[in-house]
């Protein structure tokens, strides 16, 4: 079960750095303020002291799985999530490891391997207020509280996320991204908009079985294993 042992400190550099190769699976770290949060490309991750949920979970997934694919499998779990801590929001994924709500991000995560396991971090903006989330991101960051002004537990948030990712990532382990296609599809963020991945351009047509996003281009089919994608004006 996702979720024991939990080592929780008031305030640490990042809960990335709590858990080790050693620990058991389904460790998890837990915060109330990350003084050198990262997100994805080493962008940081800023929160105001005691209003996100912020968690690190080590796996160890088998060896027949693509690591790569977790930041999608806990991206599901956060999605369901946050639907069920704010009825009537809908969520959407932003490949490969953001969670959006009304286009705004809410949630990010980030795998990073400690030898054999995975160390996967989550971030949820939960009770900031609009003054308390940053300027100048790439996507408009929201909290579910800017979003419908209601103040959550953060600890009820938390046990819901665990909770759905034990099941997504059982899921995961016995059949793989197919297990969770569906979701992935249904809340796809980039499908069918234009955009851009370095220097290929075309319109997002899904995500892959093996967790890659495909591109339609000009020249045919392209498969996107990772990178920065923008929305084409």
């Amino acid at each position: 079960m996702i979720g024991e042992p939990r080592t929780h400190v008031v305030e640490c550099e990042s809960t990335q750095l709590l858990l080790g190769p050693d620990d058991p699976e389904g460790a998890i770290a837990t915060t109330d303020h990350q003084t050198a949060g990262r997100g994805r490309l080493g962008r940081s991750w800023i929160e105001a002291p005691g209003t996100s949920v912020i968690v690190s979970v080590l796996l160890r997934p088998p060896a027949e799985r693509r690591a790569p694919e977790l930041s999608l499998v806990a991206a599901v779990a956060v999605a369901h999530a946050l639907e069920e801590a704010a009825a009537g929001l809908a969520a959407q994924i932003k490949w490969p490891n953001d969670v959006l709500v009304e286009g705004r991000k809410v949630a990010g995560i980030l795998a990073e391997m400690k030898g054999v396991a995975v160390v996967l971090g989550i971030g949820i903006n939960v009770n900031q207020t609009q003054g308390e989330l940053p300027d100048g991101a790439k996507i408009e960051p929201a909290s579910l509280r800017t979003l419908d002004d209601v103040e959550r537990d953060r600890e009820a948030i938390l046990k819901t996320v665990l909770r759905r990712l034990d099941r997504s990532y059982g899921d995961w382990r016995t059949n793989g991204l197919a297990a969770l296609h569906a979701d992935l599809a249904a809340r796809d963020y980039f499908r069918g908009r234009r955009i851009r991945a370095g220097d290929t351009r075309g319109v997002a047509a899904g995500i892959d079985l093996a967790g890659r996003l495909q591109i339609e281009t000009a020249a045919g089919s392209v498969s996107v294993e990772s990178g920065e994608i923008e929305l084409e004006p």
